[in-house]
């Protein structure tokens, strides 16, 4: 890529930066709740949509809990609606980590988010990586996608991977938001239920990956 290329993406990139810490300030996202957010994506009225997915797609910058916001969308868009939003922005928020990281490079993704960013140690088998990466909650999702740019990990692969192995993680807590509507139905503890189990699955899954591919990553505490 020419200089100019390069000088494009990374003007693109401060720019979204910049938005992002204008957000991150203007609704002060620290003392945000599932049903505080919720409210706040409702009074955007015919725009909820638009500004969901684009706090989703500013989320690997503003440091807020992925969570969080998922059950926000699952309870104002519902199950379908908001499991499709969510992948949206969720998809363009990781290619926008994982391009920063590629592009400004370590030290710079270090110093904004504060930790060592390298838990991928090779680009290689990048789908397979990265897929199972996605279907463990317990990876945080922002270093994943930052640490696949400083890998250099396949823009495909990643893009692929993470659509796929994302999407059990969007189900399960939007899931649990739908059902926070209506608090004390079946609906709701089965919700919860369902989320523990997964939790508890990915937790073995995890704990046997360890074991199995350790050169592969470095382990969440590291970083």
């Amino acid at each position: 890529m020419n200089k100019k290329g390069i000088l494009k993406k990374i003007l693109l990139m401060i720019a979204i930066i910049s938005l992002s810490v204008f957000v991150y300030i203007k609704f002060d996202f620290k003392n945000l709740s599932p049903s505080i957010f919720s409210d706040k994506i409702r009074s955007m009225g015919k725009l909820s949509a638009v500004f969901y997915i684009i706090i989703l797609t500013l989320l690997p910058l503003l440091l807020f809990p992925d969570s969080v916001l998922v059950i926000a969308g699952g309870m104002v868009f519902g199950l379908k609606w908001g499991s499709i939003l969510t992948s949206i922005g969720s998809l363009i928020g990781a290619l926008i980590a994982y391009y920063i990281a590629k592009y400004l490079g370590r030290d710079a993704v270090e110093k904004f988010i504060k930790k060592d960013p390298v838990m991928i140690k090779s680009g290689k088998s990048g789908f397979i990586l990265i897929l199972i990466l996605r279907l463990i909650p317990l990876f945080p999702f922002k270093l994943v996608s930052y640490s696949a740019g400083l890998a250099e990990v396949d823009i495909k692969e990643f893009s692929l991977a993470t659509f796929i192995g994302s999407m059990p993680g969007i189900l399960v807590y939007v899931n649990l938001g739908d059902k926070s509507n209506n608090i004390g139905s079946s609906e709701f503890y089965m919700a919860i239920l369902i989320l523990v189990l997964m939790t508890a699955l990915f937790y073995i899954f995890k704990k046997w990956y360890d074991k199995k591919m350790p050169e592969k990553f470095s382990k969440p505490e590291e970083i």
